[in-house]
């Protein structure tokens, strides 16, 4: 086994909760993948901690039975429409007598763009640096080991509400682990699914969720805009309910027919023939026998489906994006257009919409560069959990033990975690 370094994920999303257990060298390699259906959380957001923890600890569980590791740090995904950015300087006189820039240097001018004004309500959870400037001179990516007097450096801030923070950290420890990290949806997707050269030319990534939808903007190689729209792929679920008036669970069947890869290339088939031919009933009726819905309903058109009821909502969803695209100030900076991702990524006609309603270049962005268990997770779907484990190899440094095996900080357990262990171990023995 070569040397690595274990980390965790948990993407606590409106639909589902992901955890991702990989040991990280070169590249990703997955050990262990759980998903679980979220209970106690709404638009990215925690509304019953009680439920939340249950279903947290259960995903987790699940990624430990299958990696064979014991989990005791994981890096954890926030979202949600109190999500905001902001863009600030820091300056600072390089404390080195000879002039030559150091590690501490970085440190205290990153430390100075940090002080910003913020409400009480509001936390940083990123300050990420855009470039630095020596004497003036700008766009300077790595300014360590250079001769100057002051050093700047324009940095993105990202911060989420506290309230909702201290929510989701009370969960984690509740369920028993440390949090190395708490990362926005949409800075993790980015990490996951976009090339370097995007980011160097300028890039919108637009993370679909069920409850959210996240949007981050790279212009020069760096973040420069990053915001929530407190809608999702949900509300198309809820349209299909109400249009055909069948249950929730029922309307979620339908969409996620209708997305899978081979239906939209039929679909695609279909709508070619419908223009050669004036009848196309036959063809556009679809059998829902299959899917097992309550309700009693065995066909339905395609057309009113996807024009009638799906694409409308994509398009409203894109015009909203485009209309924040607007507001950042960064809309013509971006030649690489739009990525999108996310599980709403992968509804019927969204790369279309998107195209349509943005007239910009758009593609679907999948995590790349991952082995191990990867058949399920090579998908959209994941790109949040998995850019979690890339932010948790560059940005959190970690003693390590031989074979890449991380140290588990037993001082720091809590003792729920350590009760719980014990009661499984009873349980066992027990016939």
């Amino acid at each position: 086994m070569s040397e690595g370094k274990i980390v965790v994920g948990v993407d606590v999303g409106t639909s589902k909760i992901t955890a991702i257990i990989a040991k990280v060298d070169e590249a990703v390699n997955v050990l262990g993948v759980s998903e679980v259906k979220s209970a106690g959380i709404r638009k990215g957001q925690i509304v019953d901690i009680e439920e939340a923890v249950s279903v947290i600890n259960t995903a987790l569980e699940a990624a430990e039975r299958m990696a064979g590791y014991s989990v005791s740090h994981v890096v954890a995904s926030i979202g949600g429409a109190h999500i905001e950015s902001q863009n600030s300087r820091g300056i600072v006189a390089i404390s080195n007598p000879h002039g030559e820039i150091r590690q501490d240097d970085i440190e205290r001018v990153i430390e100075a763009a940090r002080a910003v004004s913020l409400p009480s309500t509001k936390e940083v959870i990123h300050v990420i640096p855009k470039n630095y400037s020596v004497d003036g001179q700008e766009g300077i990516k790595d300014p360590v080991g250079m001769t100057g007097v002051r050093l700047e450096v324009d940095t993105h801030i990202i911060t989420a509400g506290a309230t909702s923070l201290r929510n989701l950290e009370k969960a984690l420890s509740e369920v028993g682990v440390d949090v190395n990290g708490i990362v926005f949806n949409g800075y993790a997707s980015a990490l996951s699914v976009l090339s370097e050269t995007e980011k160097e030319l300028g890039v919108v990534l637009v993370d679909i969720g069920a409850g959210t939808t996240d949007i981050a903007i790279y212009v020069d190689g760096s973040i420069a805009y990053s915001s929530v729209l407190p809608f999702g792929a949900r509300h198309i679920t809820n349209d299909l309910a109400i249009g055909l008036r069948i249950s929730i669970d029922s309307a979620e069947k339908i969409k996620l027919f209708f997305s899978q890869p081979q239906e939209e290339r039929r679909i695609m088939i279909l709508s070619e023939e419908r223009e050669k031919q004036a009848d196309s009933k036959s063809t556009d009726e679809v059998d829902l026998g299959q899917l097992g819905i309550q309700e009693d309903l065995r066909k339905v058109s395609r057309k009113t489906l996807i024009d009638g009821i799906i694409r409308p909502r994509l398009n409203e969803i894109f015009t909203m994006v485009g209309l924040e695209i607007k507001k950042s100030g960064y809309g013509g900076q971006t030649p690489s257009g739009i990525v999108i991702t996310g599980g709403g990524a992968n509804t019927v006609s969204a790369t279309d919409a998107a195209k349509r309603m943005l007239a910009m270049p758009v593609r679907l962005g999948v995590p790349t560069g991952m082995k191990g268990i990867i058949d399920e997770i090579q998908n959209s779907a994941y790109a949040t959990v998995l850019g979690l484990i890339m932010y948790g190899y560059r940005e959190i440094p970690e003693k390590q033990l031989p074979f890449g095996f991380s140290l588990p900080s037993f001082s720091k357990i809590t003792s729920n975690k350590i009760f719980k262990k014990v009661v499984d171990l009873i349980k066992s023995f027990i016939p």
